[in-house]
């Protein structure tokens, strides 16, 4: 197995065993077992244990057919190649026997902690579900500290004011936590300003948080010139949602105004794009390389690999998030960030917080601004690596934004 450059055991932050908290998280991996989903759980669980905490993954299929399984290209109820990816990922990151899984369709636990997992939970201090995808079980919900990390802003809060359900499911949670920062109010000028983004309101007291990049596991790699524009996405992850007479769409819908951009540059942009609506055809004959994304994403490495190899991230955000200016800012374009590739991305309200935008990480809104960001990339490309991973170091670093995140918690 190849060695990884880091060691989470080695040199933890905080040694202090009174600060040290038994930290259960909960994620999405044996359910979706894809290189980039499972990076999004990874950053937290490493960086956690990094800082010291005692730290066990925990997963829960809940009661419907959950489980993806690319080789068979079905979900069902099947864990086993999710169970096997799971394995394999722990091991080589150093958390080979920090994780369960719990199979509610067969009320049978699986992984290296099965048998000691209900003990761990009695005993932790922090429970942090993503996005709600696991159910709070009786054995999760004497956790004190019991939170709920937004990772898909106005979608999230305009379900639970549509679905009176799951915004009960929500409220099991005690704290509350969004990659929406724009949510928050701000301070100009000595006056409260409440209104830096439209995110519907569903009356949970939601507090700003972003996505954590471990940046030992994703060091700076030599720039590739010649290499590029990438991204991976999905053209549509669910339905469009309407609120208030307001349409709140997905990627496809930002898609549209920039269809025609590798004929308008002498640049190479290539899309590692699923889902089936997605047009392929289409992209391909506007000039776009259209990869196959389940290669790309076959395993954590080969989601590193595809970005490390690129040249810079080009990408839109879904259109909820930047009809809202939610602030919302991709893992996946942290990640690009970490690996010293600039960022070509849209505007979401995230200038707002991130203000080291024009080197590094390059806001559009229109195709105009582009096709000039890209010019910005081309012409001065060493200047805007080093300066994506300075921004990676101040803005994402797992350390800082999880001590923050445990400081609003707790």
């Amino acid at each position: 197995m190849t060695s990884l450059p880091f060691n989470i055991t080695s040199t933890p932050t905080n040694s202090d065993p009174v600060n040290r908290l038994r930290i259960i998280v909960l994620g999405y991996i044996v359910r979706g077992p894809i290189g980039g989903m499972a990076w999004s759980d990874l950053h937290y669980l490493l960086g956690l244990a990094s800082l010291g905490h005692d730290v066990y993954f925990v997963e829960d299929s809940d009661a419907y057919p959950s489980c993806y399984d690319p080789v068979r290209g079905v979900m069902d109820t099947d864990p086993t190649y999710g169970l096997q990816f799971a394995t394999r990922i722990f091991a080589k990151v150093g958390l080979g026997d920090r994780w369960a899984y719990y199979d509610a369709h067969t009320s049978f636990w699986h992984g290296p902690s099965a048998n000691d997992i209900l003990s761990v939970c009695a005993t932790a201090d922090v429970v942090l579900n993503f996005s709600g995808v696991n159910p709070l079980r009786p054995w999760l919900m004497e956790i004190p500290a019991r939170a709920y990390i937004d990772k898909d802003p106005v979608f999230t809060q305009i379900r639970h004011l549509i679905d009176p359900a799951a915004l009960n499911l929500a409220k099991q949670h005690t704290a509350f936590l969004t990659f929406g920062e724009n949510i928050d109010s701000i301070e100009a000028q000595g006056l409260v300003v409440r209104h830096r983004s439209t995110i519907p309101n569903d009356g949970l007291p939601w507090q700003a948080t972003r996505h954590p990049i471990f940046l030992d596991a994703w060091p700076a790699t030599p720039r590739v010139e010649s290499g590029k524009f990438t991204t991976v996405m999905l053209w549509d992850s669910y339905p469009a949602r309407e609120y208030n007479r307001q349409r709140y769409g997905m990627k496809s819908d930002s898609f549209q105004p920039y269809l025609d951009l590798p004929q308008k540059i002498e640049s190479i942009f290539e899309l590692a794009v699923g889902s089936p609506t997605a047009p392929r055809s289409l992209l391909a004959s506007k000039g776009w390389v259209v990869q196959d994304p389940h290669e790309t994403t076959l395993d954590p490495w080969t989601y590193q690999h595809y970005i490390q190899q690129s040249k810079a991230e080009f990408t839109v955000a879904k259109h909820g998030y930047v009809i809202s200016r939610s602030g919302w800012f991709s893992e996946r374009s942290a990640a690009y960030l970490a690996s010293g590739r600039p960022v070509l991305v849209q505007e979401t309200g995230f200038s707002d917080w991130l203000h080291q935008t024009g080197y590094g990480v390059i806001p559009f809104n229109t195709l105009e601004e582009a096709l000039a960001g890209i010019e910005e990339i081309n012409s001065r490309y060493q200047f805007h690596c080093q300066a994506a991973r300075e921004i990676a170091e101040e803005y994402f670093d797992a350390r800082k934004v999880l001590t923050q995140l445990l400081d609003r918690i707790i």
